[in-house]
């Protein structure tokens, strides 16, 4: 399994960014393929550019993700290949602090390995979750998905699902709930981040107790007692 070198990821509100979203022929980051990539960059509050396509995954995409996104075979017949798609996209986001709702574990996974696998291209960006941040802002809700939050903020959920979509919808989420953490401080989460590497530090808890240890183990191994 790859072992990703990721940015550092902050839960933050931040003026400039792009946010980002996919859609993909499943969940499985190892036999899964990006159908779909989107982006908006923001900066001082407004958006400056979009960026969307499609992705010929090369192969039949599963009814079971057709019911989701509704995106089709035909849909991605014309649509450029992985290798295309993803320099457009990495040229759109450069530098920028890249901003998704659940992309933690899920997004930026796929991002990296299609970059990795395509360029051997390490995707080094800080970004920040905003699943994170919204279980900080809105504790009140019993479930934290994005059209859950867009409800709560009266944004359209008209077009879940498809990634620029969910990028619009993000976007609108994410200045609200900016607007949240800069009456209550409070709100944004307090990150460990690894002194060797700068990666997150995770609680574990091991043999003698628990412990920090880094979450770009084993390329780093370095551990802190939990105080």
């Amino acid at each position: 399994m790859l072992q990703r070198n990721k940015g550092k990821r902050l839960t933050k509100y931040i003026e400039d960014y792009v946010v980002f979203d996919l859609e993909t022929t499943g969940i499985n980051q190892q036999t899964d393929d990006i159908i779909e990539i989107s982006g908006i960059k923001v900066q001082g509050h407004e958006i400056t550019e979009e960026f969307s396509t499609l992705v010929n995954p090369g192969r039949p995409i599963p009814k079971a993700a057709t019911a989701v996104n509704g995106i089709t075979d035909d849909m991605v017949a014309d649509a450029p290949g992985i290798e295309e798609a993803m320099e457009a996209f990495l040229d759109f986001i450069g530098d920028s602090v890249l901003v998704g709702h659940n992309i933690h574990t899920f997004d930026t996974n796929f991002v990296y390995d299609a970059a990795w696998n395509c360029f051997g291209r390490e995707v080094r960006n800080d970004y920040i979750d905003t699943l994170y941040i919204a279980r900080k802002c809105l504790p009140q809700l019993s479930h934290h998905k994005l059209t859950d939050v867009a409800e709560h903020f009266s944004v359209t959920t008209e077009g879940a699902h498809r990634a620029l979509c969910d990028c619009r919808m993000n976007q609108l989420c994410y200045e609200e709930m900016g607007k949240i953490m800069k009456e209550h401080p409070e709100k944004e989460e307090t990150i460990r981040n690894c002194p060797a590497c700068g990666r997150e530090l995770i609680l574990r808890k091991g043999k003698f107790g628990m412990f920090y240890g880094c979450s770009g183990f084993p390329a780093c191994r370095f551990t802190q007692n939990a105080r």
